[in-house]
């Protein structure tokens, strides 16, 4: 994984944030992403820089060839790089962006309710930690 590699910029404290690196790092094509979890001081940096509320993120962002996709388009983006059941939701790629993004956003404004919220950041298995940036501490 080189420093151009997709850096997958995610909510730490979301147990649907989590579960989904989880299933990246088992379903992945090749180990190439990147995880920052926005309660990281890099990751504050890439959400303030991308307009994004460290404090209150309302979307996850797929950075990859210098290019930030937020909402439904970093989802795609990710999709792309994994194997398994969920790169079906591909498919997705033909409804419009509006109809995608509307979507995203009633799940990410209710994900703490639906999925659970963790107290801190999840520390990754030490075989996988050179591939996260996590808050001083974790």
């Amino acid at each position: 994984m080189g420093p151009s590699g997709p850096i997958w910029l995610y909510d730490g404290v979301c147990v649907l944030c989590s579960g989904a690196v989880h299933y990246t790092l088992r379903h992945e094509r090749e180990p190439a992403i990147r995880f920052v979890a926005i309660q990281s001081r890099e990751g504050r940096a890439l959400a303030q820089a991308h307009g994004i509320d460290p404090d209150e993120p309302e979307s996850f962002l797929f950075i990859e060839g210098g290019e930030a996709l937020a909402k439904s388009d970093g989802v795609l983006a990710l999709l792309r790089h994994l194997r398994g059941p969920a790169r079906l939701l591909r498919i997705g790629s033909v409804l419009p962006r509006a109809m995608r993004d509307w979507l995203y956003d009633r799940v990410a404004r209710n994900r703490y309710r639906l999925f659970g919220q963790k107290t801190a950041c999840e520390r990754p298995d030490p075989t996988q930690r050179h591939r996260f940036s996590l808050p001083d501490g974790t």
